[in-house]
């Protein structure tokens, strides 16, 4: 058995300029933000990310390290748009390929299964296929005759998730109401890597859980990074919810002012340590 477990920057150091990059996570709900910004202390670039999108996409398009979006919303939850996203896109900065939700998902399915596309109802009769003028129709040979949307597979070279327990082999844990969508982005890429609030002993991840909140088997994953509150300020139930104050200075502060206070520093804990500095200010 392989010990995986590696340190942001160390995951970061296998990723290039260029790639198809896959985040997980759902809005502003367990995103592996540890390593979204270990990528931008690098000078990673030009990347195709795919993401149910929420401040990872923000921080991304507000650094200028998108070329083009894969997304169904980009959205913090309680802010129904995120605004660092919003802006890039009124600014033209980065392509955007927006599908239904659905669609979405079986576009992971059909990656994860090494299948070209999957055909789906989902966007037939909608401006999906307006806006997305590539996207093809298959009618089934069978006697119904449907037509279907061919939804391409979404594949990737690499995922960053986010889980609430792991163990160094790989096999990640979510212990929250949701398992999202984790499993297929891992399964989807051609590499993955999985942060997590904390490392365990393999016995210890159904201990006291269900078998099935064991979300991400480790012959998907590449490595492993214990990151303590590695999903701030999104929530990663139960081990801390959102934190919305924070999300509000986010989202309220011009971009050059907030990434010179809180994204300047060299490692993970200087982002934790700013952050806690700003709630002692607040106090």
């Amino acid at each position: 058995m392989t010990d995986k477990t590696m340190t942001p920057d160390e995951v970061v150091s296998r990723l290039s300029s260029g790639m198809t990059i896959g985040i997980g996570g759902w809005g502003s709900r367990r995103k592996p933000m540890a390593l979204v910004r270990a990528v931008l202390r690098s000078g990673i670039t030009d990347l195709t990310v795919v993401s149910y999108g929420g401040p990872d996409v923000g921080l991304l398009a507000a650094a200028g390290r998108i070329r083009r979006l894969v997304t169904a919303f980009v959205t913090l939850d309680s802010i129904p748009l995120e605004p660092h996203f919003r802006a890039a896109r009124e600014r033209g900065s980065l392509e955007l390929t927006e599908i239904d939700e659905a669609m979405f998902m079986w576009g992971l399915h059909a990656a994860a299964n090494r299948l070209p596309f999957l055909p789906v109802r989902a966007g037939i009769g909608s401006d999906v296929m307006r806006v997305n003028p590539g996207l093809r129709t298959v009618t089934s040979p069978y006697e119904d005759g449907e037509e279907f949307v061919a939804v391409p597979a979404l594949r990737m070279d690499v995922a960053l998730v986010h889980m609430n327990r792991a163990d160094r082999l790989g096999n990640g844990q979510y212990l929250g109401p949701d398992p999202y969508f984790d499993d297929l982005f891992c399964e989807a890429a051609d590499a993955a890597y999985v942060s997590c609030e904390q490392l365990v002993e393999t016995a210890e991840l159904t201990k006291d859980a269900p078998p099935q909140s064991l979300l991400v088997s480790r012959h998907s994953v590449s490595g492993v990074v214990e990151t303590p509150n590695g999903a701030h300020f999104t929530s990663c139930v139960p081990d801390h919810h959102r934190d919305e104050a924070f999300q509000k200075l986010y989202a309220t502060t011009p971009w050059p002012e907030f990434a010179a206070r809180f994204l300047s520093g060299a490692t993970e804990h200087d982002y934790q340590s700013a952050v806690q500095a700003w709630h002692k200010e607040q106090q």
